[in-house]
């Protein structure tokens, strides 16, 4: 009724500044947009042996997990990776199968770690975006190097950015919600807690006592217990693939969850949203949600 359609449409070639404002970012519509980054060298250069090269025996922030799932509702806790710093040519022996190990590893911190932690590789890319800066007004407030196993997957949760989401290599599978979906989408509130390894080399969790409850979704949408939460059987999720060289403009406020091809290598811009008059209709409706449900 709000006019999502039932599948992500793709765009060939990268708009106007005011086509994808207008077109896309003010509706809060997503969109796959193919030869974005075609000219990008990193779709040719980020070869295994590049990474080894260039990042080499650099420390870099490695989340590891004991089952792939970083920031996720675990054991009725909001559970966060052990955040491991380690030679970056060592988790490459792990991605590449070189070394086994029984737990999984992902570059995956945020706060803009390409550009903090693998600054050698931003001549690769670029630091911006030009017509979404010039869409916006703005650049970007952080620009993230992932790369990692397809058994790490991000769950279902939401961002206030805007995000575009470049694939240099291998495949990315997004299930995306329109943030209209949010009365059928349970949020609780979770103690904290982080994974530590023990001595004996298994995981322990270990709660942040001093942090407040975290807000977040329990629902696994791959496999969604509708006993225990019936109202997502209303809810219509997307699922795409973005591919090496396409880019998915993912709209703020959208809910996703995302897994990975092995090794699957990928760098995403988050612009700061605005929080206007859309930011303001989200929030009623999370708040008439939350009222709904205490009565």
């Amino acid at each position: 009724e709000l006019g999502w359609p039932e599948s992500i449409p793709y765009l060939d070639r990268p708009p106007s500044p005011l086509e994808f404002y207008r077109e896309w970012v003010s509706p809060n519509k997503p969109c796959i947009i193919r030869n974005a980054i075609s000219h990008w060298p990193a779709l040719k250069k980020w070869t295994s042996a590049y990474l080894r090269e260039v990042v080499g025996p650099k420390v870099v922030s490695v989340a590891v997990t004991p089952n792939g799932y970083a920031d996720a509702v675990f054991q009725d806790r909001f559970v966060m990776p052990e955040e491991r710093q380690m030679p970056f040519m060592d988790f490459l022996d792990i991605v590449e199968k070189k070394v086994t190990s029984p737990n999984v590893f992902y570059v995956q911190k945020q706060c803009s770690n390409l550009t903090e932690e693998f600054p050698e590789l931003v001549c690769d890319v670029q630091p911006d975006i030009p017509w979404m800066s010039e869409a916006l007004g703005k650049k970007p407030d952080a620009v993230n190097f992932w790369l990692g196993e397809s058994a790490a997957v991000t769950s279902l949760h939401k961002d206030h950015y805007e995000n575009l989401y470049c694939v240099v290599s291998g495949e990315k599978y997004f299930l995306l919600h329109p943030p209209s979906d949010r009365p059928f989408i349970p949020y609780e509130l979770y103690q904290p807690a982080t994974y530590h390894v023990s001595e004996d080399g298994s995981f322990e969790i270990v709660d942040e006592k001093t942090a407040e409850k975290v807000p977040w979704i329990p629902l696994d949408p791959l496999n969604p217990d509708l006993e225990l939460y019936p109202e997502y059987a209303q809810a219509k999720p997307l699922q795409c693939t973005v591919k090496a060289g396409e880019m998915l403009y993912l709209p703020s406020l959208w809910f996703h969850h995302v897994q990975q091809s092995h090794g699957c290598i990928a760098v995403n811009y988050w612009y700061d949203m605005e929080y206007d008059i859309k930011y303001s209709y989200y929030q009623l409706l999370d708040c008439l949600t939350k009222t709904v449900k205490m009565l």
